[in-house]
């Protein structure tokens, strides 16, 4: 499944939103602030965990920048048409870089099907992410609502491949019939999480770097997916839909078979890399989703809508292991997620709706972090 659609779900209930025009777009891009300003606009008076922040993309959609090991670069992907592309495919930055809509970052994927969930190994110099191409070339079709329902399709294409720094494809680590995607990398640099249906139920997998010793995780009706290690490799968390009562199990069973589910609810789940102690973290409502650990390891950083009555803003929050202390940290009105730290533990990428016009564009950006 390709976790920026979230993205577009929202936009969606944003009917009174206005179309930005290319023109608008690069107006912005060149009025961009110096990330060392201190009354920088980017930044809400009440987000006092950025010291500074950067917009590094201006236009698309741009979601999932995941940091190489030596925190120089990105891979992140995108749908921006003015890069030639149809639909989400993955893109290479250097941390410093900024792209507008007639700059263009080199594509690393093969620009074939869809792509989602690009992740460094530890090299620096090979990514590994999830692809439809050998399905079929072209992008494939990406239904939002079914009977009044926000959805995600769950493309039994997918596959994990790996390629290097030039986009080329150089193994592919799943082959299994039906979905393998969201992987990401222990940084012990060990271990690779990703969630598949080769079970018949959207569930956790881990394997070696190499695609060897693949074992299940999770084993609860439910879809689990975007999982994250903690910093030293011994914890997962990520984000769950758990149907209880026997008409959400059925919703959830007859959707699964369309390859489609419904994302409007989950919980973020905690467990050992094995699978062993997993409990719920959060008991929110509303979604609960795109969770990180925090360089200490102590907390988890995650986007939800939970104090939302229309299903937005999204905004990000901080929680601690035991599930106390929940903290606000972005303040938007519209859609923070996906925030991911630097290896270092000093700067912090994450996807916004901040700064575009009042149009559909979600870009990315970086800010210095302080705790």
């Amino acid at each position: 499944m390709n976790r920026i659609t979230i993205i577009l779900i929202l936009l969606v209930t944003f009917s009174s939103c206005k179309e930005e025009t290319s023109k608008a777009s690069e107006s912005t891009a060149e009025s961009a602030i110096d990330s060392t300003s201190i009354n920088n606009p980017l930044i809400y008076p009440e987000e006092t965990h950025f010291k500074s922040i950067r917009q590094v993309t201006f236009g698309g959609d741009n979601a999932e920048a995941y940091w190489s090991f030596d925190d120089k670069q990105l891979v992140f992907q995108s749908n921006n048409a003015k890069w030639n592309v149809g639909c989400d495919q993955m893109f290479l930055m250097n941390a410093n870089e900024t792209f507008t809509d007639s700059i263009a970052p080199p594509m690393i994927s093969t620009g074939k099907g869809r792509t989602t969930c690009a992740y460094f190994l530890p090299d620096n110099k090979h990514i590994i992410y999830a692809s439809t191409h050998l399905g079929n070339e072209s992008c494939p079709d990406t239904p939002l609502r079914q009977n009044g329902k926000y959805i995600w399709p769950i493309y039994d294409s997918y596959d994990i491949f790996v390629a290097d720094l030039d986009g080329n494809i150089v193994k592919q680590l799943t082959n299994e019939i039906g979905y393998d995607a969201e992987p990401t990398v222990s940084p012990k640099g060990d271990k690779i999480v990703f969630t598949s249906t080769r079970s018949g139920d959207l569930e956790l997998y881990t394997m070696n770097i190499d695609g060897t010793d693949v074992k299940q995780i999770t084993n609860e009706l439910g879809y689990d997916g975007g999982a994250f290690f903690s910093p030293d490799g011994t914890k997962l968390i990520f984000r769950s839909s758990r149907p209880k009562t026997e008409k959400e199990i059925k919703d959830y069973k007859d959707l699964l078979a369309q390859g489609l589910v419904e994302p409007t609810e989950m919980e973020l789940y905690i467990c050992n890399a094995d699978g062993s102690d997993l409990r719920r973290l959060t008991d929110l409502g509303n979604a609960n989703w795109s969770p990180f650990f925090h360089p200490s390891g102590e907390k988890i950083l995650f986007s939800s809508n939970f104090e939302a009555d229309r299903g937005f803003p999204f905004n990000l929050y901080l929680i601690d292991l035991d599930g106390k202390n929940i903290t606000r940290v972005t303040h938007g009105e519209t859609f923070d997620a996906f925030p991911v730290f630097s290896n270092d533990g000093k700067h912090l990428a994450f996807s916004s709706n901040r700064n575009n016009g009042g149009g559909r564009d979600t870009n990315l950006f970086i800010a210095e972090w302080q705790d």
